[in-house]
């Protein structure tokens, strides 16, 4: 073959592939084409699924839904009209009307859009009569949530209208969409939620609807979202909240053996209902604008505090872990703890031999510095000390995220030997620096569900399931990781010496928590009372010491672990250890036999404390701070 022929054959093959290529690209694999599904003659209309319903574990309903009707709008069809006749049916003002209608031409001129939302019953029904005069508007039927028992607001969350930033995240959602806002509601979406339907209808030359787009074959049906069963118990929820009327703080209630939380109370909170329909953005505004008494704000989860003597449970059992003390071991106590020069850890007044169980029961802060003291110096550093007990404390879920299923949270603060390097550049600090740990105070820091999830584990004798609030989905598996135990770093064995000091917590006379004893029920439980300071005006000032108590019942085969906090509550058995144990007794028995003092945490208030503190201009600095 001559070489001019070669060449000439050669650009042909050439010039053949590069057409060929060239129509599998523009033609039979075009990524670029336009889907005839997404025609600007066809309309897409979309069926809106109903919410899945939430029960709480008995089967009461938590969270309904009620019929809905919003007014939607596709810019590009609308025609001339009387702006003020529509105003006026719709009750809103011409300034309204443009600025929905440039909302809605700005995110699509052909696309459909909410233009009023949550239209009611009676507005709609006279609207449908007026609404063929109104090119481009047309009803959309969907359903809103509500709430038959008005409690859990904190739980369960709110829907809401996507905004943009979920629009671009998700593709699912079109604007004026609803969405799962907190609680269940938005980390369940998925499930809730369900799948929307969508019909397509056939538009001619003139944009008037002539049927159904290919009679059908494309449209889609909607699908209910699940069901979802929650652990929360409706009834120790409302009574929970009932107890902290008039206060500040937070109660978790969980079930030792399964993590399952039965009480998640934040005090203040509000009524559900608020944040639904038209209604919800003015409440919103309002709810999320208390910076005093944060309604929105969910104590149990992220409200960190210091935990106070609840914290010398771990305390006792690293001690006995790490062989520093056993139950026999003696310190003395007078009126509390000395060390270095002129350094004392005060404690109350009781008998000065302390062993651990007499300990446990009086809250002997001497008792628990030295076993602190004793832990950090056993090795050759305090750095090896620290980490040591960093890593026991952080086995019983402390200073982490729990990795429980509700969108919220704070990991707290277990501090380790990093943290105090950072503090002292010198690292020349030893035990007595960080003393106060040993007692929950220096700068350990421990939300509610936390010190639940510590004492849970302590009830299982050394282990805890994730705390989850979802008990069930309808035609789901639970996840694993909420039944897979985690395993403390604490031996078994050294349980139970602890407990017998947290049972007679209330069974002894000289116990901390005698006077909350309940008959026919064994409580293991520990009261607190967390010092509390915040800086004002640049000087380290002590405010009201804050009321804990943590617990659980029965002393074997437990059923309910809980932990209370009340904000400013003086000391742990005046509001925190009663509010417990009626918690325990209402939920173990069905319902309470100390109806005195039920009526006190009834209608006891902390409101002048609070008010006290609002007026004062040193807490007022405070709050802004």
């Amino acid at each position: 073959m001559k070489k001019g022929n070669f060449l000439y054959i050669s650009i042909i093959i050439v010039g053949i592939i590069f057409i060929g290529r060239l129509f599998y690209l523009q033609v039979l694999n075009n990524p670029y084409k336009i889907s005839p599904l997404n025609n600007a003659s066809i309309k897409r209309v979309y069926d809106y699924p109903e919410r899945g319903y939430i029960y709480d574990r008995n089967g009461k309903l938590l969270v309904a839904n009620q019929q809905s009707y919003d007014l939607m709008i596709i810019p590009r069809e609308v025609k001339s009209m009387d702006t003020i006749e529509f105003c006026s049916l719709l009750n809103i003002d011409k300034n309204t009307f443009i600025k929905n209608f440039n909302k809605a031409k700005k995110y699509s001129t052909r696309l459909p859009s909410t233009f009023i939302s949550h239209v009611s019953k009676n507005d709609y029904a006279y609207l449908q009569e007026k609404l063929h005069k109104y090119k481009g508007f047309y009803i959309q039927k969907r359903s809103i949530r509500e709430y038959p028992l008005k409690t859990a607001a904190n739980v369960v969350g709110y829907i809401s209208e996507v905004n943009q930033n979920q629009i671009k995240e998700n593709s699912y959602y079109q604007q004026g969409e609803l969405i799962g806002f907190q609680g269940i509601e938005k980390t369940y979406e998925t499930f809730l939620r369900g799948v929307k339907g969508v019909k397509r209808i056939q538009k001619d030359k003139f944009n008037k609807e002539i049927g159904s787009y290919k009679n059908g074959i494309y449209d889609t049906l909607a699908i209910p979202g699940r069901d979802l069963t929650l652990t929360l118990d409706a009834v120790l929820q409302q009574y929970g909240e009932q107890l902290m009327t008039n206060k500040r703080g937070g109660i978790v209630a969980i079930e030792p053996a399964t993590g399952e939380i039965l009480s998640l109370v934040t005090a203040p909170s509000y009524d559900p209902n608020l944040m639904v329909g038209r209604k919800r953005s003015k409440n919103s505004v309002k709810f999320f604008g208390d910076t005093i008494n944060k309604p929105m704000f969910d104590r149990g989860l992220q409200a960190m505090y210091p935990p106070g003597s609840p914290f010398k449970i771990l305390t006792g059992l690293i001690g006995l872990q790490e062989n520093v003390i056993d139950v026999n071991t003696i310190f003395s106590c007078h009126m509390g703890y000395k060390y270095g020069r002129n350094r004392k850890m005060g404690c109350h007044a009781h008998a000065s031999r302390v062993n651990l169980n007499f300990g446990i029961y009086t809250s002997c802060n001497a008792y628990f510095a030295n076993t602190y003291r004793n832990i950090i110096e056993k090795f050759d550093s305090p750095s090896t000390g620290m980490n040591t007990w960093n890593k026991h404390v952080e086995s019983f879920g402390l200073g982490n995220f729990l990795g429980y299923d509700l969108p919220i949270g704070r990991k707290g603060l277990i501090p380790d030997a990093e943290y105090y390097d950072k503090w002292y550049p010198a690292k020349n600090w030893t035990a007595t620096y960080t003393l106060s740990n040993a007692i929950g105070q220096g700068e350990v820091l421990a939300s509610p569900i936390q010190l639940t999830n510590m004492i849970s584990a302590v009830a299982n004798r050394g282990y805890y399931y994730t705390p989850h609030i979802v008990k069930e989905i309808k035609g789901e598996t639970l996840d694993s990781k909420f039944t897979t135990p985690h395993q403390t770093t604490i031996d078994k064995e050294h349980f139970e010496p602890v407990i017998e000091g947290l049972l007679e917590v209330f069974e002894n006379k000289k116990g901390t928590a005698y006077s909350s004893r309940v008959k026919g029920i064994e409580i293991c439980g520990k009261t607190g009372t967390a010092e509390n300071f915040a800086i004002i005006n640049g000087e380290r000032k002590q405010l009201t010491d804050h009321s804990i108590f943590v617990a659980f019942a029965p002393k074997d085969n437990p059923k309910i672990a809980i932990t209370v906090f009340v904000e400013n509550g003086y000391w742990g058995s005046r509001w925190a250890g009663p509010i417990a144990t009626l918690m325990i007794e209402k939920y173990l028995n069905g319902d309470t036999s100390r109806k005195y003092l039920e009526d006190r945490m009834f209608n006891g208030s902390l409101k002048e404390e609070y008010d006290r503190q609002l007026n004062d201009p040193e807490y007022h600095a405070e709050g802004e701070k």
